[in-house]
């Protein structure tokens, strides 16, 4: 498929009822979430979740615990008091890494999961969801490919700007559609003459239309792809993903 490739990430969403910690709340080094800044290596099998997001994952320390240097909790930090506010960095399975103002300074470290809570009873879950899906479409987006469940932001991002777009409103929401035209650069023999008169042939390369790819959005996901003309799709069929996670 010819068409504008855009290296953007996969926009994902996520939303909180706890508030996201402030200049004052929290350290200079945890306000920029786009950059590890963290003297810590990462541990295998854990996941980064700064950056992930369009803003931070703030949880909130209950009750006085110790932060630890290893994802093991074999050599403490320091600890953190009750009502802190931190920024949550990464998770493995049984571990989440945080960063903020510890009793003696600022610090970045591990903690247990159940050291911290969190208005979504499911983070941890619902982050390795957002984790995996952001994989998923990122791939999908790295091969100019489409597929339900995307969001319409993720499929400009992976075809580019539709050849036609149509839209309703109802009460049952807003129905969008785009449709892509497909290219191929197919070869053709022309003759002609040479610069002493003798006839000669070459091939040159014409953009002709091959396809027509119809991608019909409910309230902005991805709820079905349509062939309209030859097979865009090629033979793979259609794809699907989880459409975006949103964890409150």
């Amino acid at each position: 498929m010819n068409t504008r490739r855009l290296l953007m990430p996969a926009l994902l969403l996520l939303g909180s009822t706890l508030p996201t910690p402030s200049a004052a709340q929290l350290p200079a080094s945890s306000l920029n979430t786009r950059r590890n800044t963290s003297k810590l290596a990462d541990e295998p099998g854990t996941i980064t979740v700064e950056g992930l997001l369009p803003k931070p994952i703030a949880v909130k320390i209950p009750a006085e615990v110790t932060i630890y240097y290893n994802a093991d909790f074999q050599r403490p930090l320091g600890t953190m008091a009750p009502g802190t506010i931190v920024t949550l960095v990464a998770l493995g399975d049984s571990a989440y890494r945080v960063r903020g103002r510890a009793r003696h300074g600022d610090v970045s470290g591990w903690l247990k999961p159940t050291d911290v809570i969190h208005p979504d009873p499911n983070l941890h879950a619902n982050l390795k969801k957002v984790y995996d899906r952001q994989i998923q479409v990122a791939a999908l987006i790295a091969k100019n490919e489409v597929a339900l469940g995307m969001t319409q932001d993720e499929v400009s991002q992976s075809l580019g700007k539709p050849t036609r777009t149509t839209s309703k409103v109802s009460a049952q929401g807003r129905d969008d559609t785009f449709e892509y035209a497909v290219f191929e650069r197919v070869p053709q023999t022309v003759t002609g003459r040479d610069a002493i008169g003798n006839i000669v042939q070459s091939i040159v390369y014409v953009k002709v239309e091959t396809g027509t790819l119809s991608i019909h959005f409910k309230n902005a996901i991805v709820d079905s792809i349509e062939e309209k003309l030859g097979h865009p799709l090629g033979n793979g069929g259609v794809k699907i993903v989880v459409p975006p996670v949103f964890v409150w």
